[in-house]
């Protein structure tokens, strides 16, 4: 499967949003991916619903949606509402996990588990086969231009015979600090979906640095 890479609405200028999200919608990538911080889950706050809202207005390509926010369970329904595609919740934000899912899987969008990297992997486990993808954070979530973790590779070769051994089709995304030094191993070491922020916004030519990840 060719990869697909979600470049991160995080690391684009905001006061050029409209440009930023139509460069995407005419590069090779496959998703955009939004950040939505809450301030108390993670030590930042980014944006919410008006501006998923807003970027959904200005995209055709899927929205990637990922709520770093505490007790996603009560937002499911209005994320849903604006367009989400695939909506992500963190498995340490909740104890409602198996609700959130049912009722992401009743709007029929794509569900998705984000885990940060000091969360064993096996706590998957249960809910590996009633997801469509699991997020593998590559640093710790809340702020953009973080360095790649490094044991984020054995993390990810657990993940990926976790899913085997259950036989679940899971995607892999990878999120943060990806960028074209990593990007071939994430690749070949089971990764399906690459999220990349800084490198992508922070480059010269943003469609150069897709391609480079493709």
């Amino acid at each position: 499967m060719t990869i697909k890479i979600a470049p991160s609405i995080l690391s684009a200028d905001f006061s050029n949003l409209s440009r930023d999200c139509e460069i995407i919608n005419k590069s090779n990538a496959d998703w955009f991916h939004l950040d939505v911080m809450d301030g108390l889950f993670v030590p930042n706050i980014s944006f919410g619903m008006p501006i998923v809202s807003k970027i959904r207005k200005l995209t055709k390509k899927p929205l990637d949606v990922h709520l770093m926010i505490i007790e996603p369970e009560r937002y499911i329904e209005k994320f849903i509402e604006i367009g989400s595609d695939i909506l992500t919740v963190h498995i340490e934000a909740t104890t409602e996990m198996d609700n959130i899912l049912t009722k992401i899987k009743q709007s029929s969008i794509k569900s998705g588990i984000a885990i940060n990297p000091d969360t064993p992997v096996n706590k998957l486990e249960n809910y590996i086969n009633k997801v469509d993808l699991i997020c593998l954070m590559g640093v710790h979530a809340g702020f953009g231009g973080q360095r790649f973790i490094n044991k984020t590779f054995d993390r990810l070769v657990e993940l990926k015979a976790l899913i085997k051994s259950k036989d679940s089709s899971a995607l892999i995304e990878i999120d943060g600090g990806v960028d074209n030094t990593n990007c071939k191993k994430l690749k070949s070491l089971g990764a399906d979906i690459l999220v990349a922020g800084s490198y992508v916004f922070k480059s010269l030519d943003i469609k150069t640095a897709i391609d480079s990840l493709k």
